[in-house]
């Protein structure tokens, strides 16, 4: 009796949700499939357990990829429609180029009514996950809060202070030369670096990154100008390693104190400390960024893909809400995976306000939330993926060829205007 009566509950539930129901046997086991990339693959297997007290009867299958495969895994099934996961882990930059295609589902509408939940979430990563038509493709787990990261021994030797490093921007790169005269260690791994930070600070309501919300090319404006001068000024001064992040040169970078400062989101401490450079434990201090700037690097977002089978849509909803809004849910994630949680009501947690004995007892995570209060959402746009190639290219021929910064930057306005209108 108490089988039927579930199942009963659930076929009333599927009917009025709208969704046709797929009959099966009476208790037979059901499928969720979740399509992942490290670490949300663990932080998900780790959710299975509080998931079948709730649902016994709902297995969770797990495929995980790494990060550039699952994404291009998800493309490929989006468009085609063949194997389609139940629910998908999509990184920020992916969201706006998946929402654009209208393969994902509309949180916004009925059944699923994220709206209600809106106050709940760090108010920048719902934004990022509503697209231009008010269409909510996807529900955010956790966030990236943007920091500096920089080697407090490297730095004293060198006479140089926090103050100095975050004063403003010119203050950081006058820093960077004394520390790179007095220890030899490099201000930042690549004078891209620097690019990738100015260019996300000072964006008005509206603007994305390289896009207004109307398409429009933002490429030339100031702030686009100030990081390429700024990047040319680290160049200039050889204040760069000319590495690229995730190389092994990058790695051995922090593992042998030649990389004195990282900007990067929250979660790279974590990486630091776990597999990149353990040895330097102690080591390492956190400061919000220069200038007083706050700006979000990466984020992970949940979402159900429209061609995924009808059937299980209300189980996928189910399990995205308990990863999303269940606080125990979001700190587990929080203290095993250094997934910095996008729901607000897991920020009163004392464990916000513990040492961190890898940044010499630093209690960073307060600097971290005060960040993840004060960032502000940044439009995202189909073309964002194809823009930072293309800035990429023509910050390299200005740091390498000697190319004027307003003609590179001209160069790349008329190319992403050409491809704004496809």
């Amino acid at each position: 009796m108490t089988t039927r009566r579930a199942g009963l509950r659930n076929a009333l539930a599927l009917s009025a949700l709208g969704w046709a129901l797929v009959a099966g046997p009476v208790g037979a086991q059901q499928m969720l499939t979740v399509a992942a990339f490290p670490a949300v693959d663990e932080i998900v297997r780790a959710a299975v357990p509080r998931w079948k007290k709730l649902h016994p009867n709902v297995d969770i299958k797990v495929v995980s990829r790494q990060s550039d495969d699952h994404h291009t895994a998800m493309t490929t099934a989006l468009s085609t429609t063949v194997y389609l996961p139940d629910v998908m882990a999509l990184e920020v930059g992916y969201v706006g180029r998946f929402a654009q295609g209208g393969g994902l589902e509309d949180l916004s509408r009925e059944p699923f009514d994220i709206a209600r939940f809106r106050s709940r979430f760090v108010a920048y990563a719902y934004d990022q996950a509503t697209a231009r038509s008010g269409a909510v493709v996807a529900a955010p787990t956790d966030i990236g809060p943007g920091t500096l990261l920089y080697r407090a021994d490297i730095v004293a030797r060198a006479g140089v202070d926090e103050a100095e490093l975050t004063r403003s921007w010119d203050s950081y790169v006058a820093a960077g030369v004394k520390i790179k005269e007095a220890t030899g260690a490099y201000l930042m791994p690549h004078a891209r670096d620097m690019k990738d930070i100015v260019i996300r600070t000072g964006i008005q309501p509206g603007e994305g990154l390289y896009f207004d919300n109307q398409s429009r090319v933002l490429v030339t404006s100031p702030r686009f100008v100030r990081a390429f001068e700024l990047a040319r000024d680290v160049r200039r001064n050889k204040l760069d390693a000319k590495v690229a992040a995730w190389s092994n040169e990058w790695s051995e970078g922090f593992k042998r104190g030649t990389l004195a400062t990282q900007f990067s989101g929250a979660w790279l401490a974590g990486h630091l400390k776990n597999w990149l450079a353990p040895e330097t434990a102690g080591h390492w201090r956190a400061a919000q960024l220069p200038d007083g700037a706050f700006a979000a690097y990466g984020g992970t977002f949940l979402a159900i893909p429209r061609g995924s089978p009808v059937a299980n849509k209300p189980l996928a909803w189910q399990f995205i809400q308990l990863l999303t809004l269940q606080r125990e849910q979001q700190l587990a994630a929080f203290k095993s995976q250094d997934a910095f949680p996008a729901l607000l009501e897991t920020f009163d947690d004392p464990f916000f306000d513990q040492p961190l004995p890898f940044l010499g007892g630093q209690p960073a995570r307060l600097l971290w939330r005060d960040a993840a209060r004060r960032i502000a959402a940044v439009d995202v746009h189909k073309q964002d993926s194809f823009a930072s190639e293309v800035i990429d290219t023509e910050l390299d021929k200005v740091l390498d060829r000697g190319k004027d910064i307003a003609v590179a930057l001209a160069d790349a306005h008329r190319l992403l205007e050409k491809r704004a209108r496809r």
